[in-house]
């Protein structure tokens, strides 16, 4: 069960998270605060795991509070939930390691995701933690929870078609080897630009793995092959 404190100056808004947060599995609310200084005093008086924060607080701003708190040692976990759209203000969320960023207002299924996505990452610490740790792979799968469904990478907008996407799919699958884009432009009889554009969105959404090939001189080759399954070794 993870510990979560809610900090909203809204008292009505603050009572409405706390409540989404206890319709989420694996976690419950510890307490709420409506300014800055509140959430530091609950902060300092007991362990929480996450802090859904506003940014807009009376004292100081969220952003000022994640950075007292960085300061002063306390790891807590952050999650952003204000009306603040500002492009200073999420750079500076992602400096200070906030996790998500949610903009008000928000339905249950857009707070449950980004929730649901935190629980993950913390599983596959804690599995990584025990001794199951598998280099880039493990990383890649880490940085990998904090996506939720809603950050999954597009497809090609431009002349994009699921034929097309499966036939690649078919390309690469069939070799044994890994393929470059010419080569499974070639081979699916398309355009190499073409070929580029839709094996990039693949290796995106992980239906593929990239790798490179050192010539004697020049730019690396890109080449593409299958993504190894979840459990399987490399």
């Amino acid at each position: 069960m993870m510990d979560v404190l809610v900090v909203d100056d809204d008292f009505h808004v603050a009572e409405i998270n706390a409540a989404y947060v206890a319709k989420t599995s694996g976690f419950r609310v510890v307490g709420t605060a409506h300014t800055a200084l509140q959430a530091m005093q609950m902060l300092d008086n007991r362990h929480v795991d996450l802090l859904l924060l506003d940014h807009y607080l009376p004292d100081r701003s969220g952003l000022e509070l994640v950075r007292g708190l960085r300061q002063r040692g306390i790891r807590c976990d952050v999650i952003m939930v204000t009306a603040a759209q500002d492009v200073d203000i999420v750079e500076a969320a992602l400096r200070y390691g906030v996790l998500h960023y949610l903009v008000k207002p928000f339905t249950f299924d857009g707070l449950r995701a980004r929730l649901e996505s935190y629980a993950e990452l913390r599983r596959t610490l804690r599995d990584a933690s025990g001794g199951s740790w598998r280099g880039q792979q493990q990383i890649d799968r880490i940085f990998g929870t904090v996506r939720t469904p809603a950050d999954a990478p597009a497809p090609p907008a431009k002349g994009w078609a699921r034929p097309t996407e499966d036939l690649i799919c078919h390309v690469i699958n069939q070799a044994q080897v890994p393929l470059s884009a010419q080569e499974v432009a070639a081979r699916a009889g398309i355009s190499r630009s073409t070929a580029h554009r839709y094996l990039r969105h693949l290796q995106d959404n992980g239906s593929l793995q990239l790798s490179l090939r050192y010539g004697d001189a020049g730019r690396p080759e890109h080449r593409y092959a299958p993504a190894p399954q979840r459990g399987q070794d490399r």
